[in-house]
């Protein structure tokens, strides 16, 4: 199984990130039509912040995840919750059975993947009338904290740019020509956390980590210095949950 993004060294730090906004979440259920035991299977599972929150709903989820280190932290997480399964795959092969799923959902993890791929897999794994959503978190780069962020990376790599993750998903869905009734879902939230602990996150950013190369730890150490100036020991971080949902086109 050949994956282009390694998040072997990420995997710890990852379990610092934001979880999803709950509105969102609440949002993309509705419109799935989601109940407690339907069945789901969300790629790239990581570790589990989209997972938990669909298991808490009542769902059956079978997280799929190719990174070993990523897929360890996850299980650590869910450990205990019967209704939760684990195993190893990608967005364009996941290895789960075709037809049988309710929901597919791709959570900061639709952009690691040949997408048009990625859609074929989930059309093939969805019921008809099923649904695929793909999700991520993205900081709010107008906030004054996150905006001197922004320019100490972008003085370390001008060219920085966040690729396919910050872009609008609606063009390439409806160009897979699988799905329908496209929808677009947002939901604001706030991440309290620690400087130590953003900092970690920071150290989990697979797109800053590819485009710094050897530079990463130099460039992290840079944001931990300027968030160890401003005085405080905890931030509180706005991001907004961007997602995007269809429906299996049978």
């Amino acid at each position: 199984m050949t994956v282009e993004w390694d998040y072997t060294a990420l995997a710890d730090a990852y379990l610092k990130r934001p979880d999803y906004s709950p509105a969102a979440l609440t949002a993309l259920f509705r419109i799935a039509c989601l109940k407690p035991g339907d069945r789901v299977c969300d790629i790239g599972a990581g570790v589990a912040h989209l997972t938990l929150p669909l298991a808490a709903f009542g769902c059956e989820v079978d997280a799929v995840e190719p990174n070993d280190a990523m897929r360890a932290n996850g299980m650590k997480r869910t450990a205990g919750l019967a209704a939760v399964h684990w195993s190893k795959g990608t967005g364009e092969a996941t290895g789960r059975p075709g037809g049988v799923y309710d929901f597919v959902t791709f959570g900061s993890s639709f952009n690691v993947c040949d997408r048009q791929a990625a859609l074929s897999e989930s059309h093939r794994l969805l019921k008809p009338g099923g649904y695929f959503a793909c999700l991520w978190n993205h900081r709010d780069l107008d906030d004054p904290v996150q905006k001197a962020i922004e320019a100490i990376i972008r003085e370390s790599i001008p060219g920085y740019g966040y690729g396919t993750r910050r872009e609008d998903q609606s063009a390439v869905i409806t160009a897979s020509g699988l799905f329908e009734d496209l929808v677009r879902v947002e939901g604001a939230t706030v991440r309290t956390q620690s400087v130590d602990d953003a900092i970690e996150a920071w150290r989990s950013h697979a797109t800053l980590q590819r485009q710094a190369g050897e530079a990463f730890g130099p460039i992290v150490d840079k944001l931990a210095a300027h968030l160890r100036s401003l005085g405080t020991d905890t931030l509180h971080i706005p991001y907004t949950t961007r997602a995007w949902i269809a429906r299996r086109k049978d």
